[in-house]
C-alpha cells in the first residue's frame, strides 16, 4: 500500500489498479443488487398475490412497499459499506466511518462528503457515482415494475377491481 502512495497520480499502474478494483466491485454490487431485488419482488408479490380483492388491499400495498423500500435502502446501505470496506484494504481513507460517509456521498452522486481520496484513487471514487447510477436506476426500475405488477389496475382509478 505505501509503495502506492507514494507513486506519482499519472502513474499508469495507479490508473489500472483503479480499473481493476473498481470494476469487480461495480460488477459484486450489481450482481447482490439485483439478486436482492429479485428476493424481495418474489415476497411482496407471493405475499400480496391472490389478495387484489380485499377490502384493505391498499392498506397490505402500502405496507408492503414501506417494507419494500426499506429492503431497498438496505441493499445500498451493504453495497456502500462493500465500497468502504475496498477502500480501507486500499488505505484509501483514513477510517471506517470516512469510508463509509464517502462512499454513500458517491453512491448517491450527493458528492459533498468531507473526507476526500488522494489523487491516485479519484479514479476509484468516480467508478463508484458510476455505480450508484446503476443501482439506483435498478432500483427505480424494480420499484416502478413492482407497483405495476401488484397494484390492480381498476384501484389506480379509485375503482376495486381483482
Amino acid at each position: 500500500m505505501r509503495r502506492c502512495q507514494q507513486r506519482g497520480a499519472m502513474d499508469p499502474l495507479l490508473w489500472e489498479t483503479n480499473w481493476v478494483w473498481g470494476l469487480p466491485l461495480i460488477v459484486l454490487t450489481s450482481v447482490v443488487h439485483v439478486l436482492g431485488l429479485g428476493l424481495i419482488n418474489k415476497t411482496v408479490v407471493g405475499a400480496l398475490s391472490g389478495r387484489k380483492a380485499y377490502r384493505h388491499f391498499t392498506v397490505m400495498f402500502a405496507a408492503a412497499m414501506s417494507l419494500t423500500i426499506l429492503l431497498a435502502t438496505f441493499l445500498h446501505a451493504l453495497e456502500g459499506t462493500l465500497w468502504a470496506a475496498a477502500y480501507r484494504l486500499l488505505g484509501a481513507l483514513p477510517d471506517a466511518r470516512a469510508a463509509m460517509l464517502y462512499s454513500l456521498s458517491a453512491l448517491t452522486t450527493y458528492g459533498h462528503a468531507s473526507a476526500l481520496l488522494a489523487e491516485h484513487w479519484k479514479l476509484l471514487g468516480a467508478l463508484e457515482v458510476l455505480n450508484g447510477m446503476l443501482l439506483f436506476g435498478l432500483t427505480t426500475a424494480f420499484l416502478f415494475a413492482l407497483i405495476q405488477e401488484v397494484w390492480p389496475r381498476g384501484s389506480r382509478r379509485g375503482r376495486s377491481k381483482a
